[in-house]
């Protein structure tokens, strides 16, 4: 397999506190791909040492096999596939597949819009597996308080008021509720993961990425719907 840059990212894994990278015998990686693992001094390993021996449960078990209803946490941290983390990353999966099959149907301002959404719904989840913190950029050429104004008064930015999506809104605009919507339910789920009993954020920098993509998605329905697009 040839590792581009996107794909090393994609593969970068977490063993015992450090980030490293896997490569397997008759891979190679671009000269990208390389570049990148140096300059964020990611460590290549062989592929073959990939394999872990044991595995750790959070109250300290070890474990020499993978029970089925378990998943990986991080490393070789194992918790039930119930974990609120792993229903977070769930919820991002179906974010995903909605933002790519929104694509596939709109074309124009709309597909490159998405394109830098999804990309950051990917960071997302790169960030909170790697134990990363998500960096606070525009998105969509637009700042978090500059998505405020246009999403809270879109009648004074672009001649449309708030609404309700119906049929007649056509597929672009209910494509975009649908993605609209899995934000949001991605959202939820990150509040529940990342969120204690006395409402302490432990992500909150993921939370405020999760809430500013869905109102940049709403954004878009907005605009799409005042023929802005």
């Amino acid at each position: 397999m040839l590792y581009t840059e996107e794909s090393a990212r994609a593969n970068v894994r977490n063993r015992d506190g450090k980030r490293v990278f896997y490569l397997g015998r008759g891979d190679t990686l671009t000269p990208g791909a390389r570049d990148f693992l140096s300059r964020e001094r990611i460590e290549i390993r062989p592929g073959e040492s990939a394999k872990i021996e044991e595995y750790r449960l959070l109250n300290g078990a070890v474990l020499r096999e993978k029970p089925e209803h378990m998943t990986h946490l991080n490393g070789d941290v194992l918790v039930e596939k119930t974990h609120p983390r792993i229903r977070f990353r769930g919820a991002m999966d179906t974010l995903e597949a909605e933002l790519l099959l929104c694509q596939l149907a709109c074309g124009g301002q709309v597909r490159q819009a998405l394109e830098e959404i999804l990309a950051l719904a990917r960071m997302l989840i790169r960030c909170e597996v790697m134990g990363e913190p998500v960096p606070d950029t525009k998105l969509c050429g637009l700042t978090g308080e500059e998505q405020r104004q246009r999403s809270h008064r879109p009648q004074d930015y672009f001649g449309q008021a708030h609404f309700m999506p119906e049929v007649s809104d056509g597929e672009t605009v209910l494509r975009l509720n649908r993605c609209r919507c899995a934000a949001r339910a991605a959202e939820l789920a990150a509040a529940a993961a990342f969120t204690d009993e006395d409402g302490n954020a432990s992500r909150a920098d993921i939370l405020r990425a999760l809430n500013r993509m869905s109102s940049m998605i709403y954004i878009l329905m907005i605009m799409e719907k005042a023929g802005k697009l």
